[in-house]
């Protein structure tokens, strides 16, 4: 799979379209560099500045401030994901192979050769597990979400949502377990790697555990 993909982000989310320029994707792919090796507690815009070799006023000509920029990175992934998710499941039609097919997307590091893009992949997958929470668990969250930039987010629940309907239409909860399935795939990821009496987890199984989990759960309530 080699392809250049560019996804347009709610305008809402950027002061100027990252995608529109160069030094805008630049700043999306030092960013992502940048928040993996540091965190985004320790990420500020003037060490990406220094980082890049500009300044701070050329980023905060992109983002408002540094949870924006966050907010774009991880939107920009879950329509990554949902794009995806389509062109493996295009020849799927068994549909608790195409549950299992999600599943194991959401668990494992995104494919290298994925889209031919700049992006790190294992970097971008990482501070989705680690700090994705971070752009809706804050107190703003009500007010940030009437500008729909979790739009992205809510389509891909919805998307793994019909593929539960789909099999086992008797189930009453198809989008909480979709959202459920999303985010424990990103808590136990991480807490078999950095807490992992949390889980279950073991050295013979630590590669797939997360999936094997989510499997379980998964198919646990759907039958």
């Amino acid at each position: 799979m080699d392809f250049k993909l560019s996804f347009k982000v709610n305008e809402a989310v950027y002061l100027r379209d990252p995608e529109a320029s160069e030094l805008g994707k630049l700043i999306i792919k030092h960013s992502i560099d940048l928040i993996y090796n540091l965190g985004f507690e320790s990420f500020t815009f003037k060490k990406l500045a220094v980082e890049m070799g500009t300044t701070e006023a050329s980023v905060y000509r992109y983002f408002e401030n540094k949870h924006r920029l966050l907010l774009y990175i991880i939107s920009w992934y879950w329509k990554y994901m949902d794009f995806l998710i389509d062109y493996q499941l295009q020849n799927i039609t068994d549909n608790k192979q195409k549950l299992k097919t999600i599943i194991k997307m959401l668990t494992h590091e995104l494919p290298i050769s994925a889209g031919g893009l700049d992006y790190n992949k294992k970097f971008l997958n990482q501070i989705v597990i680690s700090e994705s929470s971070k752009v809706y668990l804050v107190k703003e969250v009500t007010e940030i979400n009437k500008s729909e930039v979790f739009k992205p987010y809510k389509e891909l629940c919805a998307k793994i949502a019909a593929v539960v309907s789909a099999y086992n239409k008797k189930y009453a909860y198809p989008k909480s377990l979709s959202s459920t399935i999303i985010e424990a795939s990103h808590h136990q990821q991480f807490f078999s790697q950095h807490l992992p009496r949390l889980t279950d987890v073991t050295p013979k199984n630590k590669n797939e555990f997360a999936c094997l989990f989510i499997e379980n759960l998964a198919f646990g309530v759907l039958g």
